[in-house]
């Protein structure tokens, strides 16, 4: 098996660009939505609003503040399939059209894919959905086909920043504990990475460096509020 790769989101480099975003829509194919006539979101510059079926690349544009809004700032930055080393995707896929490739990324198979959506339900983070042209579901290769022919995934490749890096997953790990101590010298102290160890998911080969302030974990990856969920039906 070749050496686990993945990507590094620096979100203190992200400009909003969407750069990445458009080089993924480019190099897999994706459709517009709607044939290109989507409405405006109306929430802030998002107008991609989600990862899903046919965006496989979205910048999100978080407006942050302190409770007493003295303090705000923006986090921009570029989500994507967090290709978790236990990934729930992967497990309870009934047709095994979810596979582990060689470089421990996370990949749907679409020519054996069901639609059944039992995919979508396992991920926690929301990656994945139903693309409607196929009508199968998808997400995030991590460039796949590129891997397989010696090239860099199209969006770290677009980054006009280096806020997306690709590369081995250990090294990537040790150049954002760097870039972390590198921010702590220089005066921001809330900076930390998110999903650079095996504490989540047995760790995500693509994790982030975010800058901590009011607006939680589950606001920014749409993550799951299991206990909230629980709690509301009980």
């Amino acid at each position: 098996m070749a050496e686990p790769m993945g990507f590094f989101t620096d979100t203190t480099v992200c400009i909003g660009c969407k750069a990445c975003e458009v080089a993924c829509k480019e190099w897999n194919q994706l459709p517009a939505t709607d044939g290109g006539q989507a409405e405006l979101s109306g929430d802030s510059y998002d107008n991609t609003r989600r990862l899903d079926g046919i965006h496989w690349r979205h910048v999100k544009f978080v407006e942050q503040f302190t409770e007493d809004r003295k303090d705000g700032r923006w986090l921009l930055m570029s989500d994507v399939c967090k290709h978790c080393v236990q990934a729930g995707c992967l497990e309870v896929c009934p047709t095994n059209a979810i596979i582990r490739t060689e470089f421990d990324t996370v990949v749907i198979q679409s020519d054996v894919c069901n639609g059944c959506r039992t995919c979508i339900a396992a991920c926690p983070f929301g990656v994945i959905d139903i693309n409607p042209a196929s009508n199968t579901a998808q997400k995030c290769t991590l460039c796949y086909d590129r891997l397989q022919g010696g090239m860099e995934p199209a969006c770290s490749k677009a980054c006009p920043t280096d806020s997306i890096v690709f590369g081995p997953v250990k090294a990537l790990r040790e150049r954002a504990t760097k870039r972390v101590a590198q921010l702590h010298e220089g005066g921001e102290q809330r900076a930390y990475l998110y999903g650079a160890d095996e504490k989540m998911l047995g760790g995500l080969n693509s994790f982030f460096l975010l800058v901590a302030l009011v607006v939680g974990i589950i606001g920014i990856f749409n993550l799951r509020d299991r206990r909230t969920r629980e709690h509301e039906e009980a």
